[in-house]
């Protein structure tokens, strides 16, 4: 089984098992995409994903933020099954996107 978050990608190995917060037949899901033991709306997620790109990359450029989210979001085998319109709309290129990775 994939040792990530199925639903934001965060690592779930080592340092970060302790976030683990639930256990589904898709995957494994981080606490900070849960409410009350229950998946969070795909906004509630997607503006989790902004807020943490913002603090950690984006240097406060919530467009970009966004647009990392929303890239970061697309990839992810559970929105390709589950998809909502809170990922839709402009992405970061590849490039854009591993440049900002590569700062992390």
């Amino acid at each position: 089984m994939d040792k990530s978050c199925i639903t934001c990608g965060m690592p779930l190995e080592g340092e970060h098992e302790k976030f683990v917060g639930l256990e589904t037949a898709e995957g494994l899901v981080c606490v900070h995409d849960l409410s009350d033991g229950k998946l969070k709306t795909p906004a509630e997620i997607f503006e989790g994903g902004v807020q943490w790109y913002l603090g950690a990359v984006a240097g406060g450029d919530r467009a970009l933020a966004e647009r990392l989210t929303r890239r970061n979001m697309n990839t992810l085998p559970y929105w390709m099954a589950h998809h909502d319109v809170c990922i839709e709309g402009e992405q970061s290129s590849e490039e854009e996107y591993n440049s900002v990775m590569a700062k992390l």
